[in-house]
């Protein structure tokens, strides 16, 4: 995608800064970091003297890979607060995952480190066109979980209205954002297409109608037909934002005007991309994990935090300007592949394949069962509302035809259901598209 008009940034100095000075400043950042977490967190000082490393070790930026990883559970074994680095009084918010899988993982912001997610924020609202004089809608759910207050607090940060419509509501949701007139969109991917087909329901042309013209979509996968979906019915451009809880929430990385990779805000975190099985390093371009340090987060600061997404980093300059380094778009995660008969396969691959039929729409559920001794798995997927139901002959060559596209594409086999529109219930947050009923595993 070629650019249109004047590239706008919301912190020039930062954002096009020498790729040498930028070297530089990790470099003394991570310096710091290493010795901070060793002298405030006890989890690190044991990890690192277990290691047989210490802060002073750090060199070179490439000294880091000596390091050991964190990983989810050391959070939650520390819980609540034991991976904090500041005193109680300090700490001026507390975010948490749901913990409806475990113990929830824990992290505490001081004043500094919300000042700097927000700044991390409005600097890719500004990449979308959307200055001061913007007005931001916010439909990512307020609370505990990151997306809308990391939202809000990048709107506020970058000058903008900024609308704090949380989910939910959803008729009055398309209202505001035409009464409003309202600039951006910030939510999950699936609320984003839930949002514009509602619109239509209600009777709006909102492609042509609305003043809207960028989403922020993040917190789940988006393939590329259900961008492009949303794309044509809000009239919009999408763009990717990646971050997840533990190392910020979003902003962490984000697309630019320029629509080719996500880049990384590396004044404040480092990326390495690592073999999943390996650990190791892997060159760039090289798809594998993607581990996060923090460098400037005073309160719950990370080194090597293993997050589990799978990219890779893209090489080259983006005709941006920015200097900070792009990742491509998370295809899937090492923890939710899924193993069907022996084959890997992940979500986001199945939903390349779904979208890639026109009397489909991007609503789908897996439904995972036990026959026997073996998984069973079901996909379930929507046709678009004019579809003929009545046609057998039509729909059983639509089955067909997309279980052989998922033989023939990812080499795995399940079995197909059709369902008319409106029959998979719709997210107003993240998505639920796997539903794992299989025995011992409820």
């Amino acid at each position: 995608m070629s650019m249109k008009g004047t590239v706008v940034y919301y912190q020039p100095e930062l954002e096009t800064m020498p790729r040498e000075e930028l070297d530089a400043l990790q470099l003394e950042r991570l310096q710091k970091l290493v010795a901070y977490v060793y002298e405030r967190i006890p989890f690190y000082r044991e990890s690192f003297d277990k290691a047989g490393v210490k802060p002073e070790d750090i060199k070179t930026l490439d000294d880091l890979s000596k390091f050991p990883f964190t990983v989810k559970q050391d959070l939650r074994d520390a819980y609540p607060f034991g991976m904090f680095a500041v005193p109680r009084d300090e700490v001026a918010r507390i975010h948490c995952s749901s913990g409806t899988t475990g113990t929830a993982t824990v992290v505490g912001y001081t004043a500094k480190d919300l000042e700097v997610w927000g700044d991390c924020f409005a600097r890719f609202l500004y990449a979308a066109d959307c200055g001061s004089d913007a007005v931001l809608q916010v439909a990512y759910g307020y609370g505990l979980f990151t997306g809308g207050l990391g939202a809000h607090q990048g709107g506020e940060r970058g000058g903008l209205t900024v609308l704090p419509m949380s989910t939910g509501n959803t008729k009055r949701q398309v209202r505001l954002m035409k009464d409003f007139d309202v600039d951006v969109l910030a939510c999950t991917p699936s609320y984003a297409l839930n949002i514009a087909d509602v619109a239509i329901e209600e009777g709006y042309k909102p492609a042509e109608e609305f003043k809207i013209h960028a989403g922020i979509l993040g917190a789940e996968p988006c393939s590329e037909g259900m961008r492009a979906e949303i794309q044509d019915k809000l009239g919009i451009q999408v763009y990717d934002i990646y971050g997840l809880s533990e190392v910020m929430g979003p902003g962490v990385a984000c697309e630019c005007e320029a629509q080719n990779g996500l880049h990384v805000c590396e004044d404040h975190f480092i990326i390495e991309i690592v073999d999943p099985q390996t650990l190791e390093p892997v060159p760039d371009g090289q798809w594998g994990e993607v581990v996060m340090t923090t460098l400037s987060k005073e309160c719950s600061p990370l080194v090597r935090y293993r997050t589990r997404d799978i990219s890779r980093i893209i090489t080259g300059q983006c005709e941006c300007g920015r200097t900070f380094r792009r990742m491509d778009r998370i295809t899937g995660r090492t923890d939710d592949m899924l193993i069907l008969r022996g084959v890997n396969v992940f979500p986001s691959q199945i939903e390349e394949e779904i979208v890639s039929f026109p009397e489909i729409v991007p609503q789908y559920q897996l439904i995972l069962t036990t026959k026997g001794s073996l998984d069973h798995v079901e996909l379930q997927v929507e046709t678009v509302p004019d579809f003929p139901f009545d046609e057998v002959a039509r729909l059983q060559k639509l089955t067909k035809d997309l279980k052989k596209a998922l033989k023939d594409n990812l080499q795995i086999a399940v079995d197909v259901k059709i369902v008319e529109p409106k029959t998979i219930e719709r997210s107003e947050g993240k998505a639920k598209r796997i539903i794992d009923l299989r025995e011992g595993l409820k």
